[in-house]
């Protein structure tokens, strides 16, 4: 497979309100939370050349990650990050992911988050 073309989807400051976190006043009120993706991928060759199906949609990457935030409550962002890149690799054109999610209020003065890389 080494011949056939690769590419990198790109999704970047996807900003959206989330329950997370583990302290119970994270559980009472959604925050703000800034979602990066990067997937590496194949082509599919079988499918018509300039189609959506040559490709994997980063259309259906950002809803399936705000399906994901509105779907439930996340103790943990490094539970909600795995969550992410079970998503983008579940496609068998996904060879890698790296996905970012930072909380965005918790402290004025800085961000804080965490980033995970997966592998097909």
């Amino acid at each position: 497979m080494a011949d056939v073309p690769t590419y990198r989807i790109l999704v970047r400051d996807l900003v959206l309100a989330a329950s997370v976190g583990a302290f119970a006043h994270e559980h009472q009120a959604r925050q703000r939370v800034r979602v990066n993706v990067t997937l590496d991928a194949v082509e599919d060759p079988t499918a018509a050349a300039d189609s959506l199906g040559r490709v994997i949609s980063y259309g259906r990457i950002v809803a399936g990650v705000r399906s994901l935030v509105d779907g439930r409550h996340y103790n943990l962002v490094e539970t909600l990050a795995a969550r992410i890149a079970d998503l983008t690799l579940a496609d068998p054109r996904a060879r890698r992911t790296v996905v970012r999610v930072e909380k965005l209020d918790i402290f004025p003065d800085v961000v804080v988050g965490v980033e995970i890389e997966r592998t097909a």
